[in-house]
């Protein structure tokens, strides 16, 4: 079953970039490891100096043979705390900014959002602390970024990993590993896991034998090996656990190697005109498109693949590409230094090992010289033997009985001698020792929040500022690790949102409101009708940076006091305005209230914005005023045309009856008078106008109609008597009262 995957190549083949790795491969990194320069073995030591380990059980021996009692003055610990404590206090936060696109706000925050509830799900800051400080120790940290295995948790995992753990290719200058071939890690699993982690191997893995697995995941390996330290001889720490399981035999864990390693790759790569690089895929239908219409090129490159195998032994488990969306290894590397020649890393303590043993030595010989005594006898003279005489001479109520006929003998001595100068050398000895600590550390005394040596506040202040500097370099290089550890949570976070539509609310703040961004909204664009996301995450990934903005509460009380004293030389205007600003850099609780009452105090106290507030209420009675006029306005002029428009139509029809009367009275007037219409331009209507049906009573004859027209009845109201007659009238047609005055003079006869 693990024939094909465990079989060797010659070292000439060319391995695709797809292709598993072999055991000669898996073999040589190994050896590779092996052959690296020795320093894991120093790096426990220093670790151990830090925790207050700093006796082994030799010293300790040697000190109990000489009567001198064991010592120690840890300045170490203190320094490296003061130096992570220095860390949590400048803490930042990552936070998503677009690059140079405007467009790309909205992703931006949503991005910024999910990052930090991720960051602190994942508990990244702790992780990077704790590798920071293996950085400042010994000078290297580790910080894996991973999804979690399990799926009831936050999906991103942060945690920090044991320097003894990892192995890197030390041939890589690049900070983050970038150009490295190969890490792997080594863990001690329990039998029953690593089955259930690889069903398909469960037999090999629970039927194996423990030596294959000692000869070569660790018998030349340094690290992780007991450094022989102890507070006490009879409390020395004999074992490690990678030793018990070393030499345990009936264990049940196994040893297993994670390991990552690149193969490099010839690609098309597909370069936008906007700098903008993506691996050409001929199968996508947009990267023709691109290629169309001039707004790209292809590019022939080499590029590496990343890759991850597990090996149990030599018996390789599982080897396939990268799960994770990036070609990064999932281990940040937090450096502290390295040396020039051969990369090794190294920390703070390693310069701190002589003073911190000359301190101890220091304390201990002085303290044995403060309580030692000299003392020259003859022999004989004391009545107890040697071995008595020793204890009761050391011991403060010592009760020494003298042999008196010794004593009387001519040239018989005994003499009891304290050197007192010694002591004080020493005691100016072990002072060099904490002084030379500062020295090669640069960590201070007030940087450690102890007193030193200043006189003053401005001496102290340069003294902590000289301290700063001293770990400009290590703060720079965490500085580094923490941006990449926020790069990759990114990626993965980018990676699981895909292109399915998501809404994001983002929570508000004590100034800014809670607000919501779609992403991945899927629109049509107008002008050419295709399809395309608004808010496209994917398309994003590059046009967004990280860029650290300070979260602790130092630094917010330090913002704070600035703005304090700027807002007291302000007018009170604008001290009314700034004052939420200040109260959002407080630590209280229920800010936004407090921000709330503020300005709505602030708007009832303020004249001018009384006066503008009545302003904008009387200009909108006003408005509603006008309105309300000019709405009645409009029905009056509505009701006047119905009414015009009645007028109307009722004189169109009296003058439609007044001429019918005419025609049929006179018809020979009727050809006469369509003349004159045409000669006013009438035409007639076509087609046809609607007929308006006016009633038709049974009238009698024509000629009993021609022989006289009716006359006009004449009013007989009371109410209304008749207006009485004028005379000649300048009226015609059919404005004239009655229908004869409309036939000419003498017709009637």
């Amino acid at each position: 079953m693990l024939a094909e995957q465990t079989h060797t190549t010659d070292e000439t083949e060319l391995q695709p970039a797809d292709a598993p790795i072999t055991v000669d491969e898996f073999a040589q990194f190994v050896r590779e490891a092996i052959n690296q320069q020795p320093w894991r073995a120093n790096a426990d030591k220093e670790a151990d100096y830090a925790d207050g380990n700093q006796l082994d059980s030799e010293l300790l021996q040697r000190q109990k043979m000489l009567g001198i009692p064991p010592a120690k003055e840890n300045i170490i610990g203190p320094a490296i705390r003061a130096v992570c404590g220095y860390e949590a206090k400048t803490r930042t936060d990552w936070r998503v900014t677009p690059d140079g696109d405007p467009q790309g706000q909205d992703v931006a925050d949503a991005l910024n959002y999910r990052l930090n509830q991720a960051e602190r799900h994942s508990r990244a800051d702790r992780a990077l602390s704790d590798a920071f400080r293996s950085a400042a120790t010994v000078g290297i940290g580790w910080v894996e970024v991973t999804r979690a295995s399990n799926a009831l948790q936050f999906p991103y995992k942060c945690r920090a990993v044991h320097r003894n753990e990892i192995w890197w290719d030390m041939q890589s200058v690049e900070p983050d590993l970038e150009d490295a071939r190969w890490l792997f890690r080594r863990r001690w699993v329990d039998r029953q896991r690593a089955a259930r982690m690889f069903p398909e191997h469960a037999t090999i893995i629970m039927h194996s034998a423990d030596k294959w697995i000692a000869d070569l995941a660790g018998e030349m390996l340094e690290g992780g090996q007991s450094t022989g330290l102890a507070q006490a001889i009879d409390a020395e720490r004999a074992w490690t656990v990678q030793e018990d399981n070393w030499y345990n035999d009936e264990n049940q864990q196994v040893c297993l190697t994670e390991l990552w390693y690149r193969r490099w790759a010839e690609v098309t790569i597909l370069r936008a005109h906007t700098g903008r690089a993506v691996e050409y895929d001929p199968s996508n239908p947009a990267h023709d498109a691109m290629l169309h219409a001039g707004r790209g090129v292809l590019e022939r490159q080499i590029i590496p693949k990343m890759r991850r195998a597990y090996f149990m032994g030599p018996h390789c488990l599982h080897d396939g590409p990268t799960p994770h969306p990036h070609q990064h290894f999932p281990y940040v590397p937090v450096w502290g230094n390295r040396e020039d020649m051969t990369g090794i890393p190294y920390g703070l303590v390693r310069d701190m090992l002589f003073p911190q043993d000359n301190l101890n030595a220091s304390i201990s010989k002085l303290r044995w010289g403060m309580s030692a005594t000299r003392i020259e006898r003859t022999k004989g003279a004391v009545a107890m033997t040697d071995e008595v005489f020793r204890r009761m001479a050391a011991r403060v109520d010592a009760d020494i009985t003298l042999d008196a006929d010794h004593m009387a003998r001519p040239g018989a001595r005994f003499e009891v001698k304290r050197d007192f100068q010694l002591n004080a050398q020493q005691f100016d000895l072990m002072n060099d020792s904490r002084r030379a600590m500062e020295r090669v550390s640069g960590i201070t005394a007030a940087f450690q929040g102890q007193k030193g040596t200043a006189a003053s506040g401005i001496q102290e202040q340069t003294q902590l500022e000289q301290s700063q500097v001293a770990v400009a370099d290590l703060m720079d290089n965490f500085k580094e690790a923490r941006r990449m550890v926020g790069e990759l949570l990114m990626s993965l976070i980018i990676t699981d949102m895909g292109k399915a539509e998501q809404t994001i609310v983002i929570e508000g703040d004590t100034l800014n409101p809670p607000r919501t961004v779609v992403l991945n909204h899927p629109e049509i664009d107008p002008d050419t009708g295709i399809q395309y996301l608004s808010n496209d995450v994917q398309r994003t990934r590059l046009m967004v940076a990280l860029e650290d903005v300070p979260s602790s509460s130092s630094f917010r009380a330090q913002q704070l006091a600035a703005l304090s004293e700027s807002v007291k030389s302000l007018p009170q205007k604008l001290q009314t305005v700034v004052m939420p600003f200040m109260i959002d850099l407080m630590d209280l609780p229920r800010k936004d209230q407090i921000v709330q009452a503020i300005r709505q105090a602030t708007a009832q106290a303020d004249p001018e914005q009384l006066r503008e507030q009545i302003k904008r209420e009387l200009m909108f009675e006003l408005k509603e005023r006008e309105l309300a006029i000019k709405e009645s306005e409009s029905e009056a002029k509505i009701k006047k045309l119905m009414a015009e428009a009645v007028q109307t139509g009722v004189q169109a029809a009296f003058s439609a009856m007044q001429a019918g009367a005419q025609v049929a009275h006179m018809p020979q007037i009727a050809p006469i008078a369509d003349v004159v219409m045409q000669g006013a331009g009438y035409k007639r209507p076509n087609p046809m106008g609607d007929d308006p049906n006016f009633p038709q009573p049974t009238a009698p004859a024509v000629a009993e109609q021609a022989q006289a027209a009716p006359e006009v009845r004449q009013n007989t109201s009371p109410t209304f008597p008749p207006v009485p007659d004028d005379g000649a009238s300048p009226m015609q047609g059919i404005e004239t009262p009655e229908t004869a005055d409309n036939l000419p003079e003498g017709a009637e006869a």
